[in-house]
């Protein structure tokens, strides 16, 4: 089958642009042929797939995705492709691979109804709506039960549409990392002792992550406990006003930037902190319990329902945030006696439960929606 990837930009180092990386490379070991058209791509192209640049630059994202979904109208018309499969919410697809909150409900949420005027907002809306309205064809790929309710509750998206997926970790890295105990190794880069407390957050985009909220949390720690605990942050971000942040706190963080060989910073770890403010999934908080890390995440992440089902860490409630109870439960979490035994209900659940088989599952759920458009333009 030849499929067409359609996603505004890719950066390797996000979770979308990964899940898109490893949805391709299986498609292609399936022996598919998959052109990715997009408007940049930064990094290696991976042997066999076809990427396409479509010229779409724009001083805003929403002037992007009007410019990109122009260009890309013009380059379907000229193939004819068994599935068009989106990583963006845009019109015009067989096939929507879902990682992101709806755009209507947190623009509902967070603006007032001025918002609902600009260009940026009748742009994006009109994407969402293309994908999720009742009487679209698009089919869905979703990775959060909870994300999928706020979908179904704005839209009332058909049942039938929407496509379960598992989490797609590669455990391997992970593994050969604890199993090669770079812990010491990786500690003494950063200057930290053997009996040193690292918490580790990972993940682009630092204000949605709640690099600050980590930050302050570490910064009211008890004294004895806060010089002996340091905070790895790994990612695409703002690092000099999260480093100035963290110099005015007194605290020990380490913003390193976007980095391939985060297993060693998980196999040197104790303990993944992920509060974000908005997060669809969070794979960061799986690779946390690969490694066997203790896990203290936001209740609303999509992924924080495996960190309850596993044992293994705390939830920061949902509703309107407060900084205070998160310091305590950083506290708590830091302090606690049962941090073995959430390392090892983590290390258990990681083997015992598939948070590994997305790109298998996905491929299939398109070589299936591509079998039945194909059937309904030949009947």
């Amino acid at each position: 089958m030849h499929f067409a990837f359609c996603l505004f930009n890719f950066y390797p180092y996000g979770g979308l642009e990964q899940s898109f990386l490893n949805i391709s490379k299986q498609a292609l070991a399936r022996g598919h042929k998959v052109d990715v058209l997009t408007c940049s791509w930064e990094g290696d192209i991976p042997a066999g797939l076809q990427v396409k640049i479509l010229p779409c630059k724009a001083w805003s994202n929403h002037t992007l995705g009007k410019k990109y979904t122009a260009r890309l109208k013009t380059e379907l018309a000229r193939n004819r492709y068994d599935a068009i499969v989106g990583f963006n919410r845009m019109p015009g697809l067989d096939v929507y691979y879902n990682a992101d909150v709806s755009f209507v409900v947190q623009a509902r949420k967070k603006h007032r109804a001025l918002y609902r005027l600009s260009p940026r907002y009748r742009l994006f809306a009109a994407f969402e709506h293309a994908v999720f309205e009742a009487a679209s064809a698009t089919h869905i790929m979703y990775i959060s039960p909870r994300v999928k309710a706020e979908y179904q509750s704005e839209y009332g998206t058909p049942e039938p549409r929407w496509h379960a997926l598992p989490p797609g970790i590669n455990k391997r890295p992970i593994e050969d990392a604890l199993a090669d105990k770079t812990r010491a190794a990786t500690r003494a880069e950063l200057g930290l002792e053997l009996d040193a407390t690292l918490l580790l957050m990972v993940g682009s985009d630092f204000k949605r992550k709640g690099v600050d909220r980590a930050l302050h949390a570490l910064a009211a720690l008890a004294d004895d406990r806060r010089k002996k605990t340091a905070l790895v942050v790994i990612g695409r971000g703002d690092n000099d006003t999260y480093a100035r942040l963290a110099k005015r706190l007194a605290v020990d963080a380490h913003l390193l930037g976007p980095r391939p060989d985060v297993a060693r910073f998980l196999a040197a770890a104790d303990m993944l902190l992920h509060p974000a403010r908005s997060e669809t999934a969070g794979n960061a908080i799986i690779e946390g319990l690969v490694a066997g890390l203790p896990v203290l995440v936001t209740e609303s992440c999509g992924f924080s329902f495996h960190v309850q089902a596993a044992d293994a860490g705390l939830l920061i409630p949902d509703g309107p945030y407060e900084q205070e109870p998160f310091n305590t439960l950083l506290q708590q979490a830091i302090d606690s006696n049962r941090r073995p035994q959430w390392q090892a209900n983590a290390l258990h659940y990681a083997a015992t439960t598939d948070l590994y088989s997305r790109p298998v599952k996905a491929v299939a759920i398109i070589e299936s929606i591509a079998e039945r458009k194909g059937a309904s333009l030949t009947s």
